[in-house]
């Protein structure tokens, strides 16, 4: 497909098809799988994502009782899309009550997240679904591309940090999350397949010191200065990864004149996507991969 982006595992860059033509070189990447067609952070929701063509999923990765690092964008069980193992669903006031990481994962795969489907993704198809191990989706995906002779795919990996709420906390501290999360990058061997991003710099940080050769990605939802950021986090990333109402086309060449890309999310609409490959944004992360074919 013209808009996947090859790698280069040489030196550990991503490198693009087609670089005189910037429309046909903005790669795309399924949010948390397909997340507007099928429960999000799913097998099934990742797998939709690689047959519609797109070769490149973003998830979300937070870390169980019992050490396993489980495919979820919460670090408990969301009101929005959960039930629990009685049939009953998670309510609002009982979401921290039901932490991934006080629990095995064993008792995390009993509830599920997505029968209910959701509320603000009319389009997603609900179907039982449950939080899956980060090793589960590379085994499943990396079977889908071999079996469908389809080039390698990639993986977007976020790690989750909320802090502490009180004086429950919800994750480990940075040097061990890291660690954990790259054990099964390394166990499966997708070290030049995969993209490690984190809002919380105390993470990247943390994954530059002991996996130097790793591609690496800060996310961005504040105002500031580009400079600003890059200061904090003491070193350039890979990649440069705002949200997209904050991206202009200034930044843009800014990114690309410090040696970034530019991945930028969560875009669902034709003209956002069009108006962003214009500016030269290396990728773009949707809801709906089903629109790249549109483009």
């Amino acid at each position: 497909m013209g808009m996947v982006a090859t790698y280069n595992a040489t030196i550990g860059n991503f490198l693009l098809a087609n670089p005189s033509n910037i429309s046909s070189t903005t790669t795309f990447q399924g949010h948390r799988g397909a997340r507007g067609l099928l429960p999000e952070n799913t097998i099934p929701s990742f797998l939709k994502s690689f047959e519609l063509g797109v070769n490149m999923v973003e998830l979300d990765v937070v870390i169980s009782g019992d050490k396993e690092v489980v495919i979820s964008h919460e670090e408990w069980f969301s009101s929005h899309i959960s039930t629990k193992p009685d049939g009953s669903p998670v309510t609002k006031a009982e979401e921290l009550k039901h932490l991934l990481y006080q629990m095995p994962y064993e008792e995390i795969k009993r509830y599920d997240c997505g029968k209910r489907g959701h509320v603000k993704f009319p389009k997603q198809q609900a179907m039982p679904a449950y939080k899956p191990l980060l090793k589960e989706l590379i085994l499943a995906g990396d079977a889908y591309s071999k079996e469908q002779q389809l080039k390698p795919v990639f993986y977007n990996i976020e790690i989750k940090t909320s802090g502490p709420k009180g004086d429950i906390y919800l994750h480990p501290e940075p040097p061990v999350f890291a660690k954990l999360v790259l054990g099964v990058i390394q166990e499966m061997g997708i070290e030049d397949r995969c993209l490690v991003q984190s809002f919380d710099v105390r993470i990247v940080q943390e994954m530059k010191r002991i996996a130097p050769k790793l591609q690496l990605s800060l996310l961005l939802d504040n105002i500031y200065s580009m400079k600003w950021n890059l200061t904090q986090l003491g070193f350039t990333p890979d990649v440069y990864a705002p949200y997209y109402r904050l991206i202009t086309p200034r930044m843009v060449k800014q990114a690309h004149n410090y040696g970034m890309k530019i991945i930028t999310w969560t875009v669902n609409d034709l003209p956002s996507m069009r108006r962003l490959q214009s500016y030269g944004v290396d990728s773009i992360i949707t809801d709906y991969p089903d629109l790249v074919a549109e483009l």
